[in-house]
C-alpha cells in the first residue's frame, strides 16, 4: 500500500481507465454515493470523447491509480433536466466550477487523501483563473463533508436549508487572502 502522505498527481482519464473505473464504481463505498456503475461510467465516456464539457481525472498517489476526481462549469449544467434535479445550481454564479471526487480504494478512506486530493484541484483551478469552486456531498456523507472542510471547503448558508440530500459547499478561500 501507498505512504497515504505521498505524491498526488492527475492524469486525464483515457479509455484504458474504463475498467478500472468501473471496478470501482461498483465497489460498495463508492455505489453508496454514485448512481448506476455502467450509467456513471457512459458519463465519464461522454467527457472523455467530448460530449460533455467536465474534466475528468484518475488521482495518483506515487504513481499509482487510487481515485477518480472531475470538475465541471456550472454553466454548462443549468439545463432544465439538471435544474429539475438540482434547483440549487440556479443560485449559483455562471462562472462556477464543481468537483466531485472519490477514492477507489476502501482501505485508503479517512486517512487525508480525499482532502490533499481536493486542496490540490483547487490549487490548480485558481490557478486557471476560477474563483468559486463548488461541492456537494450528500448531506449524510459525514466522512467527506469531514474531509471537504479540512480542504477548505464551508457551507454555503443561503444554501444550507434547501430541500434535497446535498450539502452545497464552497471553497473558502479566505485563508488564502488574509494569511
Amino acid at each position: 500500500m501507498p505512504n497515504e502522505h505521498g505524491q498526488i498527481d492527475f492524469v486525464p482519464v483515457t479509455a484504458e481507465h474504463y475498467p478500472l473505473l468501473l471496478d470501482w464504481l461498483h465497489r460498495p463505498h463508492v455505489r453508496q454515493w454514485w448512481g448506476e456503475p455502467e450509467t456513471e461510467l457512459a458519463q465519464i465516456r461522454d467527457m472523455v470523447e467530448g460530449r460533455d464539457t467536465t474534466r475528468p481525472f484518475i488521482i495518483l498517489l506515487d504513481g499509482r491509480p487510487v481515485g477518480y476526481i472531475q470538475y465541471w462549469f456550472v454553466a454548462d449544467d443549468k439545463s432544465e433536466e439538471t435544474l429539475a434535479v438540482a434547483p440549487w445550481l440556479a443560485e449559483l454564479p455562471d462562472d462556477a466550477v464543481g468537483v466531485d471526487l472519490s477514492l477507489g480504494e476502501e482501505a485508503l478512506l479517512s486517512r487525508g487523501i480525499g482532502s490533499r486530493s481536493l486542496k490540490q484541484m483547487v490549487r490548480r483551478l485558481r490557478d486557471e483563473g476560477h474563483e468559486n469552486i463548488f461541492i456537494d456531498p450528500e448531506r449524510n456523507n459525514s466522512r467527506a463533508v469531514r474531509a471537504y472542510e479540512k480542504a477548505g471547503f464551508r457551507t454555503i448558508p443561503q444554501l444550507e436549508g434547501r430541500p434535497g440530500s446535498a450539502l452545497i459547499m464552497q471553497y473558502d478561500n479566505y485563508n488564502e487572502t488574509n494569511t
